[in-house]
């Protein structure tokens, strides 16, 4: 039997991709699925939006219609299967994005679920956090500090993800010179977790980008907005998904040094893949998440090496996603986030 604080409605509005391109993104209602035993249902106090939900939008990254978008989902559990998974409920959130792997293959016998060739994830294999209420296993739950403000958590997800490409194995050393290309908020990410590594860090823009770069000079960063060709960086993070900052990034990079690809171009790109060759160049890149990688993340905001708060830059509500995905192409703010219903406790973001 389930053991249960109270839920208030057996459906709930969501949004759901139902079809080809951005006009098959609706809002619409959906039935709040059952807490199986192993399962947890948390009540979503906010999502964030990703680039790979605007690429899941154009059919640039696979999923299976119908299907509840997002995947950077922070809240509360509300709901456990089974009595053994009760001390879950009340505690605040994040969630890993795997839904199940075969758990057999090769790739999860050694740890690294995110590469199997069966994964679901939430947000486009399975219902993700664009709702008021998402199922998911109990093993994907994990508890955030309480001093947490109640939006910073959707970016423990991405933090994951920038470590899995940093640590695993580790490819900053202090005293690197490091270049990130991309100010958003995996560019962002990326730059404080360089640091914290004892790294000097340069971010690199655009000039739309200068109220990015900004933030990012206000956690110590260089910034620029100038093409970087000179061959100096002993690293370089690409995280913005641009072909042409990821051509920027292979001259920037010294020879016998390290380039990280981060971002998702979600498209067949040209770059000049011989640099590889020329410079003798360490290439490396990380899918998703593993459990390792997340404890490190959770590790850093436990221990304030990295600081959350000023990449949360704007709130929308359900029906207002599409505008939302719109600004994220654009390259508006650095996170902004979905908040399905009212919160108690929810803390105003700046635009």
């Amino acid at each position: 039997m389930a053991t249960t604080l109270p839920t208030t409605s057996r459906t709930m509005p969501a949004v759901v991709k139902i079809g080809p391109g951005p006009d098959g993104v609706i809002v619409t209602e959906v039935a709040v699925p059952e807490v199986l035993p192993g399962l947890a249902a948390v009540r979503v106090t906010a999502t964030g939006l990703c680039g790979t939900d605007v690429h899941v939008a154009h059919d640039e990254y696979g999923y299976e219609a119908p299907v509840v978008m997002g995947h950077e989902i922070t809240g509360t559990v509300i709901e456990v299967g089974g009595e053994a998974d009760a001390d879950w409920l009340g505690r605040p959130v994040a969630c890993e994005t795997y839904f199940s792997t075969c758990e057999t293959c090769r790739w999860c016998r050694a740890g690294r679920r995110n590469l199997c060739p069966q994964r679901r994830s939430l947000g486009s294999y399975e219902h993700g956090g664009f709702a008021e209420i998402v199922v998911l296993p109990v093993l994907n739950l994990h508890e955030l500090p309480q001093w947490l403000d109640p939006l910073e958590g959707v970016l423990a997800e991405p933090l994951a993800c920038v470590t899995q490409c940093l640590l695993d194995p580790p490819v900053v050393q202090a005293g690197d010179r490091v270049l990130v290309t991309g100010p958003g908020a995996m560019g962002q990410l990326a730059a404080q977790v360089a640091g914290a590594l004892g790294a000097a860090v340069t971010v690199s823009g655009l000039d739309r980008d200068a109220r990015r770069l900004e933030v990012a000079g206000r956690f110590g960063a260089t910034t620029t907005t100038s093409p970087l060709i000179d061959g100096s960086f002993d690293v370089v993070l690409e995280c913005s998904g641009s072909e042409a900052a990821a051509e920027v990034a292979l001259a920037a990079v010294a020879r016998g040094g390290r380039y990280v690809q981060i971002g998702i171009f979600g498209r067949p790109v040209t770059v000049p893949i011989d640099q590889i060759l020329f410079k003798e160049l360490t290439v490396t890149s990380g899918f998703a998440s593993t459990a390792t990688s997340w404890r490190r993340a959770l590790r850093m905001i436990e221990a304030k090496q990295v600081t959350l708060g000023p990449l949360v830059t704007g709130q929308v509500p359900l029906e207002d996603v599409h505008a939302a995905l719109e600004a994220v192409e654009r390259g508006d703010g650095l996170k902004t986030v979905v908040v399905p219903g009212r919160h108690d406790g929810l803390v105003s973001t700046s635009a």
